[in-house]
């Protein structure tokens, strides 16, 4: 199995990197052999190589040199989201997807293009909040940060449901965004490694069985989780009172 990190030296806020790091142990508990590549600026990455691609997040300055770098892979991009082929875009790097990314200044950049949203950032405030979401095709919560600057419009079926923390825009009930088995979410922790269950979920469908690939070895990561989970849900029962 062959792992892309692509951009790994300027789209890596937050040990982002972990992610990649958590996909390959998983695969190598299940004798399952990988390899992982870091590419960036000047390296010609051949998608249709690779079973995973994953890309973090940036600062917005680097999102926007990212941008316009990743607009040559457009077309083999857009293949591979097509294959039903896995990737995962982290914090800011999934904003990319979209139509238009207006910055705190108010100049416009043209996204992908792949979905119907548009991005707008501002400077004065951040927003930060610890995250409990849903999935539908999870049993498990799952858990993390959030640390953003930007709102997202036009998501017609967000990936997760906000349970407790911030969705793409403000009060929106919804985050994230999914496109076949292109996962998209700004939730950090790094969000492989805070979430167990997820990260089984997401190694199954590289391999090709989503029930196959077992999650016995992530003691350490489902004790943590468990620890995570049990505060947040707490925290949300005293704010309801």
């Amino acid at each position: 199995m062959k792992i892309l990190h692509l951009y790994y030296d300027i789209m890596n806020l937050y040990g982002d990197y972990a992610n990649v790091l958590a996909i390959e142990r998983i695969m190598q508990k299940s004798n399952i052999n990988c390899t992982v590549d870091r590419l960036s600026f000047g390296d010609n990455a051949v998608f249709s190589d690779y079973d995973f691609i994953f890309i973090g997040s940036g600062t917005e300055r680097n999102q926007k040199l990212v941008l316009e770098d990743i607009k040559r892979y457009k077309v083999v991009m857009k293949e591979y989201i097509d294959s039903g082929k896995v990737m995962l875009m982290t914090g800011n790097s999934f904003e990319m997807l979209g139509k238009t990314i207006t910055s705190a200044d108010g100049t416009v950049y043209d996204g992908l293009g792949f979905l119907d949203f548009n991005v707008t950032e501002q400077n004065k405030t951040r927003y930060t909040a610890d995250a409990v979401f849903t999935a539908e095709f999870l049993e498990n919560p799952l858990v993390g940060f959030i640390n953003k600057c930007s709102e997202i419009q036009g998501i017609e079926k967000p990936m997760f449901t906000v349970k407790m923390g911030l969705g793409n825009f403000n009060d929106d009930t919804g985050e994230g965004v999914r496109l076949n088995n292109l996962f998209g979410t700004h939730l950090t922790g790094p969000v492989m490694i805070k979430n167990p269950y997820f990260l089984g979920y997401v190694a199954g469908i590289i391999i090709g069985d989503e029930k196959k690939l077992s999650t016995k070895h992530l003691g350490f990561e489902k004790s943590g989780y468990d620890v995570t989970l049990s505060e947040l849900t707490k925290r949300m029962a005293n704010e309801t009172k």
